[in-house]
Formats: structure tokens, sequence, C-alpha cells
């Protein structure tokens, strides 16, 4: 087990209901209050309806940026920025999935600090300080409501990054399930997908914590027991908690305990893929998971096993890698390049891509010669 520091200042309210008491959480933070949100469902079903009353009923001044994109860019980040500055906001409430919160955690830095949020992206810059930032989460996949993590993509220099830095934490999270039961069949699929990768990008990172490992089994074996239910039932209130629950624990810290590190290589191939062809983010790590996995058997055949067993009662490396790929097929999130439309003919982009952005774990590195290995395992 290595060292580590355990720290997560978000107030968690989770459960039916529990946005009725946001807007006296939110006033407690300021006045002047930007509240950011997507294209167009938080308004559809009515989620936009519940938060705006919580806000003017606390007597706050509200303005608003949306159009926020699902794969998010720094574009709307800057103007959003602008918007921020403009009006002098103390205070955003985030309002959407992981696209928006991500967005609203480099909105927050760029108009507190006056940097530019790219500039933040990318490192070339420390910010100081933030101004606060409320969520509430709409769709169960990401764990950035309780994180200190970012993630913006950049056409112009096609790169899509994260940030990590103890300031993206957001102060409070309001995680009502209800406000999930709308997502379609195909996201909801895609979240189950990204909060395995984060529990499986945990697990394989450096250091093993037995305890630790014990956990984050329980974490995917729940989503596994309870994903292919909530495809056939998904305005199952019971089911989408777990869901939920299950995303928020996957990534807000715990299963690092005891880690030097997570991996992210297989995050860092899913980014590329999102880059290059707007995939969504699940779908791409359906697809570059196992394919990553086959090309670790060999150095990673101890802990592969370990997972297999701990996940699926079964004990090799070839049956755990079946096991989740036909876990991922099961509830319908591509497993091949193939699926997404994809082909031969598209490989020689994708190593390129790779190469252009150095994409790596943090512990189990790739080399060039790998990138075209793993290309034509997910074809």
């Amino acid at each position: 087990m290595e060292n580590f520091t355990a720290f997560n200042p978000v107030r968690l309210h989770f459960g039916r209901d529990v946005v009725n008491h946001l807007g006296k959480t939110v006033k407690q933070f300021g006045n002047k209050v930007l509240l950011t949100y997507g294209q167009g469902s938080v308004k559809k079903y009515g989620y936009y309806d519940k938060v705006i009353t919580q806000l003017k009923a606390a007597g706050l001044e509200v303005s608003e940026y949306s159009g926020i994109k699902p794969n998010p860019v720094v574009e709307d980040v800057e103007k959003a920025v602008a918007l921020g500055r403009k009006h002098q906001v103390e205070v955003i409430v985030a309002l959407g999935g992981g696209s928006v919160v991500d967005s609203s955690k480099v909105i927050a830095l760029s108009i507190a600090s006056g940097l530019d949020p790219w500039e933040i992206m990318t490192y070339a810059v420390n910010p100081e300080k933030t101004i606060p930032l409320v969520n509430v989460l709409t769709l169960a996949a990401t764990g950035t409501e309780m994180n200190a993590a970012a993630v913006v993509q950049n056409r112009k220099t096609g790169q899509k990054l994260g940030f990590v830095h103890p300031l993206n934490f957001p102060k409070e999270a309001f995680l009502d399930p209800q406000f999930t039961a709308t997502v379609p069949a195909n996201y909801t699929a895609y979240g189950i997908v990204d909060l395995i990768a984060h529990a499986l990008e945990a697990y394989f990172g450096e250091g093993e914590p037995s305890v630790i490992d014990s956990i984050t089994f329980a974490i995917i074996k729940d989503a596994i027991q309870w994903g292919p239910e909530l495809m056939k039932d998904l305005g199952n209130y019971e089911l989408r908690a777990n869901i939920m629950l299950d995303a928020t624990l996957a990534l807000n810290g715990l299963t690092m305990y005891g880690k030097k590190s997570g991996d992210w290589g297989v995050h860092g191939m899913g980014h590329e893929l999102s880059l290059l062809y707007d995939t969504a983010h699940g779908a791409t790590l359906s697809i570059a998971y196992p394919a990553w996995m086959k090309l670790k058997k060999e150095k990673l055949s101890v802990r592969i096993r370990k997972l297999g067993r701990g996940v699926f009662g079964v004990n090799t490396a070839e049956e755990t890698i079946e096991a989740f790929t036909a876990f991922f097929s099961s509830i319908q999130s591509p497993v091949t390049l193939t699926e997404i439309g994809l082909d031969k003919s598209n490989s020689r982009e994708i190593i390129a891509q790779f190469n252009k952005n150095g994409v790596s774990g943090m512990c189990h590195k790739l080399s060039n010669d790998d990138y075209a290995r793993l290309v034509d395992l997910m074809l």
C-alpha cells in the first residue's frame, strides 16, 4: 500500500427532492449567480424550472449561460467567463452532466483569477483563487460532481485535456436521481461504462491496497448488477439512485486511497477518439478498455485475473476481458470502432492523433508500437 492523503471538501446532498434546499444553500456563497447548462434538455424536462424557482425564491440575481456541448469546448468556457465577469457573479450553479460541471469548474477559476481558460487547462498558469461552484447533476457518469478534475477540448489545437487542481472541488453537489430519469438509453449506458472505467483506472494504478481493491470491485459489481435492469426500466428511481451513487463513489477519491496514482491511459485514448469523431465519451471507453486489457494481458496478468475473480468469479485474464466486453455489449455500448462507423482506413488518423498528444498511462506507458496494436484490437 502506498502513502496517501485523503481530502474531499464537497458536501453531497443525495436523494429525492434535495434540490428543494438549493436556494438557501447557494445564497450563503453570494447573491449574483451564473447558471450554466447544456443544450435544452433541462428545460424540456422541467429541471431548469425547479432550479430557477429555487434561486429566485432565495432572492438571487441570476445570469445564464446555456448551450454547453456534450464534449465541452473552450469557446463556451470563454463566453461564459466573459458573461460572468460582466455581471460580477459571485457563485456558479452548474445544472447538467459532466460537461457542464467540468466547464463550470474552469469558468469559476478564470472569472476569479482573470486568467485565460485554455492557459489554465494547459497548466501554463496556476490559478490561485476561484469562485464557489454548486452543481445539480442530471447524468450519472463522470464523478465530476465530487472531485477536482475538469476536461475541456480545444478544436483549434486538436487537444482534449484534463486539469486537476484542489480549487476545482465544488462546494456543494445536489444529486437527485429523479433528475436522471429522462436520460435516454444510450447515454445511460455510456454513463455506466464511464463509472466502471473510472474504477478500473484506479484499480490498475500504482499500489495494491486490499480493502480498496475490494471496494472498487463492489462498485463495479453493483453497476453490473443494476445497469442491465436500469436499461429495461429507465424511469426506475431506485435503479437510477444505485447507478448515481456508484458513479460518484468511483471517482470521488475513495478508490484511490493507498494508491500513488491511477493509470488513465484508456481515458487518454477515449479523449482522442471523442476529439476526432465527436463520439460520446462512454462509448469510446467501452471500445478502448477491452483492447487495452488485451494489450496488457501478459504484463498485468495477475492484476487482470484478480479483477476477474473479484467481479465476475472467473479465473483467467482472457475470461475477464471477455466478461467486460460482453457486459458492455449487453447494455448496447459499442466495443469496436466498426460499431461507430470506422474501419481500417481510419487507423492512420487515430495513430497520428495518439502520437500528436502523447497518449499514455500514468503507470503503464504506451509506445508508438502500442498505438498500432491498440487500433487493430479496437477494430
